[in-house]
């Protein structure tokens, strides 16, 4: 499989119903299914998705296609967790999606996750010893959970299994994306 084909790959998203950066979700899920993912998005409530432009202007309403209640986690081969401050607080106080988040730390499988998506991360208890990036005012949190915080548009720590991918901001997403399909391919 190429870069440019990922079909037969299967991403899963997970988020809550509020406060998701509209462009860390959309712009994700797009990319990844125009190249021929399959991509579902796991909420805690099927109600939609309502994003928000930096943390504060309504943005667009997204569906999603599960819930977090309802997710098989081994059937896919990445998880996704788009940031924005609401969204990513709110998610790591979630046992769903801690509990998937185990489930992909535990078997190995990639985990990508961008702006305060690392929070989630460091709730679940898997970043020590990992090198991330994240927005920036995650990085005490990440640093006091025992990994090393760096300052860069994308980082891949393959230091061990999981392969993690973190990024900083949206506008990161050019470099995030390419990591993920890089990886993506080659699954």
């Amino acid at each position: 499989m190429s870069e440019s084909d990922l079909s037969g790959c299967r991403v899963l998203v997970i988020a809550t119903n509020y406060g998701v950066e509209q462009d860390e979700i959309v712009v994700p899920v797009e990319h990844l299914r125009e190249k021929g993912a399959r991509v579902d998005i796991a909420a805690v409530s099927d109600a939609p998705i309502e994003t928000l432009v930096g943390d504060k202007d309504p943005g667009k309403s997204v569906a999603p296609t599960t819930t977090l209640g309802d997710v098989d986690a081994g059937e896919y081969d990445l998880l996704l967790i788009p940031g924005g401050t609401i969204n990513a607080d709110s998610l790591r106080l979630e046992d769903d999606a801690l509990g998937i988040v185990s489930a992909f730390t535990s078997s190995g499988r990639p985990v990508a996750a961008i702006c305060h998506g690392p929070w989630v991360l460091v709730e679940a208890g898997v970043v020590e010893g990992r090198r991330l990036t994240s927005y920036a005012s995650v990085s005490t949190d990440i640093l006091n959970a025992g990994g090393a915080w760096v300052d860069e548009a994308v980082v891949s720590d393959t230091s061990r299994a999981p392969l993690f991918i973190t990024s900083r901001t949206p506008k990161d997403l050019d470099a995030f994306l390419g990591e993920i399909d890089r990886v993506l391919a080659v699954i």
